[in-house]
């Protein structure tokens, strides 16, 4: 629930974001740069007042205990991919926002017995070292328009995404979000990929 309310003050950071050079051509770059809000309840919040009020407040405490098996949640799935390190990436919702971003967010889950840093999700660009056990080196690709989309960062050069304070533990699923530079409106389709996991092509929501 605090992950839902710091999303817009995580919005009005963008305002500073640097922007220049976070679009690249796709075309030869490849998709892998390597590197909480629950955008479910986005979705909810909405889907206008007639349906929360059917639905009412146990909704939320419905979604918060069946977030753990990750069962009756398949319907708000955009993409979920398995990759390194027995890891479980779910992309929930990709929404354009005022201003001219999109917010992605999502779930990932440690199936593994290790502990998991996400060391190669913060990117490998050097203004990113701050930003470990993050999603900082995410990005989204537009196959169609031929541009790669990074995760934009304020003057410091901290991303506008989640850090795994403390990493991810074995058997724990963690929340997370990232924010990119919105792609043109014509655009509806575009694929997001983090560190050496898999591509998880997804679609693009209208602004709310």
């Amino acid at each position: 629930m605090k992950l839902r309310r710091t999303t817009k003050s995580r919005r009005t950071m963008a305002a500073v974001a640097i922007t220049t050079g976070l679009v690249l051509t796709a075309a030869g770059c490849g998709g892998g740069d390597g590197g909480d809000d629950d955008s479910s309840k986005k979705q909810n919040a909405s889907s206008g007042a007639s349906s929360n009020q059917d639905q009412g407040g146990g909704q939320d405490e419905k979604d918060g205990q069946e977030g753990q098996d990750g069962q009756e949640q398949s319907d708000d799935v955009l993409a979920e991919v398995k990759g390194e390190e027995d890891i479980t990436l779910t992309v929930k919702s990709a929404v354009r926002d005022e201003g001219g971003f999109v917010t992605v967010s999502g779930s990932v889950t440690n199936n593994g017995n290790r502990f998991f840093a996400a060391a190669n999700w913060r990117g490998e660009e050097r203004e990113l070292n701050k930003n470990g056990s993050s999603v900082a080196g995410a990005n989204l690709v537009d196959e169609k328009g031929k541009k790669r989309y990074l995760v934009l960062r304020d003057t410091e050069g901290r991303c506008l995404c989640t850090k795994f304070t403390g990493g991810v533990k074995p058997g724990q699923t963690s929340e997370w979000y990232a924010q990119f530079p919105a792609p043109p409106e014509s655009t509806t389709k575009v694929t997001f990929q983090v560190g050496a996991m898999p591509p998880a092509p997804i679609e693009l929501s209208g602004s709310e």
